[in-house]
């Protein structure tokens, strides 16, 4: 087995100098955080537009059923710039949905609706909650019978947006993956007050909604494990991107900031911060693109899916606070984009289970003796 490329392509650094321009032009942080303060927290325009134009939406799904046939490592580079600009757009509901729905294109509704989601003209969640983690037991709060569905899922990522949501059930055949028009009769969608302003979630109640099986037994099962696989590791380059944005910015704050006369980058105490920072995004990036490679080529992808959030999901968190805490009284302020990075920071250290979790899941597929 040849060793993994942690190195960023050609096209890969092509594909992020493509979405970091757009993302300068429509997404500065002065922008995101008025949308913040709007009945439309949510840029469809600027999703379309990625979906749509640059063909992002679509990087996973094969090129014969419409999509660009990429892998994870191109997507994970997207994720970083959507982590970098806290871009609010439904780029993690988008990837749950593609990756589970690529896995079901044996049904003629499934090869209908991938293309539709590609080009960002329709939009697709998968209900289970936020935190859920990706190796534990199917979820089992959803109940089908004859194709009507009836029980409720909270913290279901960008649901309020949601076209279409793939619901995991369990029927008289056992676990069960169902597609649900969210316009249907019996679906009823709540938001949630998020911590996260750029990345909302609610809660889905079914009452005899009708849905249409995609996935049954052991293949719903593994589709929507290794669905929620894939969603984790790309996390994990997006926390790199957000990390990274913090650190720079941090940077460039006390390279114009003076205190006492002098540069506040200039005393040992700031320069020690940001140096140690510095180490713990590079070794973030490492094992961000190390979960990215292995989604990429479907080796031990659990293992280094497991290790990239089981670092990158704290250290993010570390980098927003650090930002915070370093500009001072300003970065307390609304006007400051602090709090919109602390935010999705915090969020998606919750997401898909902490770093104790994944750490639990390093000792048992490493077997490892448990405390």
């Amino acid at each position: 087995m040849s060793a993994p490329d942690l190195l960023y392509s050609e096209v890969e650094e092509d594909l992020r100098a493509n979405v970091r321009r757009l993302l300068r032009d429509r997404c500065d942080w002065t922008a995101v955080l008025t949308r913040c303060e709007t009945d439309e927290p949510y840029d469809l325009g600027l999703w379309r537009t990625l979906a749509g134009e640059l063909g992002l939406a679509a990087l996973l799904v094969p090129e014969e059923l419409g999509g660009a046939g990429a892998s994870a490592r191109e997507l994970s580079v997207v994720a970083e710039e959507i982590g970098r600009c806290v871009a609010p757009v439904p780029f993690l509901s988008n990837l749950l949905t593609t990756a589970t729905l690529v896995a079901c294109t044996g049904q003629p509704r499934t090869r209908e609706i991938l293309p539709q989601l590609g080009d960002g003209s329709q939009l697709g969640t998968v209900a289970v909650g936020l935190t859920t983690v990706p190796y534990g037991a199917f979820p089992q709060s959803v109940k089908a019978d004859s194709a009507t569905l009836t029980g409720a899922v909270s913290a279901v990522v960008d649901l309020e947006v949601a076209d279409y949501v793939v619901v995991p059930a369990v029927d008289a055949d056992g676990a069960a993956l169902y597609l649900v028009d969210t316009s249907v009769s019996g679906v009823s969608r709540t938001a949630t007050t998020p911590l996260d302003l750029t990345r909302r979630f609610g809660t889905l109640t079914l009452d005899s909604a009708v849905g249409e099986r995609i996935a049954t037994g052991a293949d719903a099962e593994r589709i929507l494990r290794q669905a929620l696989v894939t969603a984790a590791g790309l996390l994990a380059a997006e926390q790199v991107g957000l990390a990274q944005r913090c650190l720079d910015a941090t940077v460039d704050y006390a390279k114009t900031r003076y205190q006492f006369g002098r540069q506040i980058g200039s005393f040992q105490a700031i320069k020690h911060r940001l140096a140690d920072l510095w180490a713990g995004v590079s070794s973030a990036r490492a094992v961000a693109r190390n979960a990215a490679d292995a989604l990429a080529r479907g080796t031990e992808t659990e293992l280094a899916v497991a290790i990239a959030q089981a670092y990158c999901s704290d250290l993010v968190v570390r980098a927003a606070e650090e930002h915070l805490q370093l500009h001072g009284g300003i970065g307390m302020t609304w006007e400051h984009p602090a709090h919109l990075y602390l935010g999705r920071a915090k969020s998606s250290q919750l997401t898909f289970g902490i770093a104790e979790v994944h750490r639990q899941r390093i000792g048992e597929l490493a077997d490892l003796p448990t405390p």
